[in-house]
Parts: structure tokens; sequence; C-alpha cells
């Protein structure tokens, strides 16, 4: 039986195209989960920069920070996105300040006018290809989570008759590591998730692939990096270490009342010196 070739469209994040045999295939939706600061815009940005690289239009819808700080937070990583706006090579949509006197701006979050200003973005930048972020879903539905899958499959069933590849970020509640509707995730084709804790006193990153159709892919926890200047590296696989296991919670008990005891017996004979005295 002969093997089907998939398309397969570069992400530009180092070391992890690799993971996904390659890359995205072509004309994919992809769910960008994860809790804020882990790296899901960092990520995005890269996608859009490597299409631009390849020639390929890119489209960034942004609804939690304006325009102009995507092109910032782009030039730190070395990508001049303002550059391929002026080209006509990208289009960033703000759907955060809602300006009506900005022809690439979003005035209420609405999915059916978020499609409609994406595909008259593609219209402008001309037909072939598009890369496309949404960064992020979840503000369209904050206040009705339960439409999350709804709203998802629309995006999805509209855009993919565009020849587009489209990431939507879906954000997690800090608190709970609960997605804001996630029924995004039924929905595409793929799951990127990012996740961070605090290890030995210090923020790291994790990236994990927890669905890609027509992919082989790795399945581990791989470490990423953010480095100023480059953008993300994936670093590989992430491995505990003895530093990193916690101690059971009787054996810490024990510890602390140890120390506090020690401590009493100290401060006890301090003080019968000063009586002395």
């Amino acid at each position: 039986m002969s093997k089907i070739k998939v398309e397969r469209v570069t992400t530009g994040v180092e070391g992890f195209d690799e993971l996904i045999s390659g890359g995205i295939p072509k004309n994919f939706v992809v769910a960008v989960v994860g809790e804020p600061g882990a790296g899901k815009t960092v990520f995005c940005i890269h996608f859009i920069a490597k299409g631009l690289e390849l020639g390929e239009p890119g489209i960034y819808v942004t609804t939690e920070e304006s325009r102009e700080s995507v092109i910032r937070q782009a030039l730190m990583f070395g990508f001049d996105f303002k550059q391929h706006i002026d080209e006509g090579r990208l289009v960033i949509i703000d759907a955060l300040t809602g300006d009506r006197t900005d022809p690439w701006s979003l005035y209420k979050l609405d999915v059916e006018e978020l499609v409609s200003k994406i595909i008259e973005a593609k219209k402008y930048l001309g037909y072939g290809h598009t890369r496309v972020v949404v960064d992020s879903m979840s503000a369209f539905w904050l206040d009705k989570p339960a439409m999350a899958r709804k709203y998802s499959y629309y995006v999805k069933r509209v855009l993919t008759k565009w020849d587009m590849t489209v990431l939507l970020v879906s954000q997690y509640a800090v608190t709970t590591s609960l997605g804001f509707g996630f029924g995004i995730e039924h929905v595409a084709d793929g799951i990127i998730r990012f996740r961070k804790r605090i290890i030995m006193g210090k923020l790291r990153r994790f990236i994990i692939i927890e669905k890609m159709r027509q992919t082989p892919h790795d399945t581990r926890v791989h470490e990423l990096d953010i480095i100023d200047g480059k953008g993300m590296v994936i670093k590989g696989p992430y491995k505990t270490t003895r530093e990193e296991i916690s101690m059971p919670s009787s054996v810490i008990k024990k510890i602390i009342e140890a120390e506090a005891k020690k401590s009493m017996e100290l401060l006890g004979s301090d003080f019968s010196e000063l009586d002395e005295e």
C-alpha cells in the first residue's frame, strides 16, 4: 500500500518541527492552549514570521494586546512585522482597541465579524496559502464558555475553505488550569499545549503535542526556552532531577518541627545567660 504524502507547514520554532514529522499538515486548524506567560504568543509569532520568510502572507488577530504591542514583541526576536505590513504581506487585525477609524480593527468580539474580517484580509493579501493566528479565541466566549465548541466549529468550517492553516489560541484559568471553553480542543485537528512551573526558584516552560491528525508525533513533554533576540527554542525532553522531587509532607513536617525545637533551645540558652548577668 502506497504511503500518502502529507503537505506540511513549518512553524519556524527551532527544534519543534521534527517533533511533528516536519510540520503542521497544511490547512489544519490547530489549538494552541495554555496558561498566560507559557509561550503561546511567541510560538504564534514564529509561525507567522516563518510563513512571511517563505513568501506566504499572514493574518494575525490580536484580542488581548494592541497591534503595536505585537509588532514590538516580534521585533524583539528579529522579525520586522511593520515592514511586512507596509509591503502588503501581513495584516494584524486589532480586536482590542475597537477603533472604528481603523479598517483592520474589530469593533466587537463577535465570531461572525471575526471570520468576515479574516476573509476580507485574505482577499486583500491575494489568493494562495495563508497563515492565520487568532490570539486568542477565548475572548469571544469569556461570558459564555459553553459556546466554545460551536464558535470554534464555525471558524474552522468557514476558514478551511480559503486555503489557510490556522492557529487558534485558547487560554487557561491560572487558578484551575482549566480552559476557557474546552470545546475548541474537540474541534481542532491538533492540540499543542504549553505549561509553566516554578522549579527550584526558577520559571520553566514546557510544551507537549497532545494531538496532531495524520501525523506521527512525539508524545513526551519537552522543555523550551525563550531567548531575547532569537525567540523560542525547544531544548529537548524534560527530565526530572532528584532535587525537583517533592519530599513527603510527613518528612517536611518533621524537619520543620526539628528546626523550631533547635531554635527554641538556642533562644532559651541565650536568655539564661542574660539573666545570670
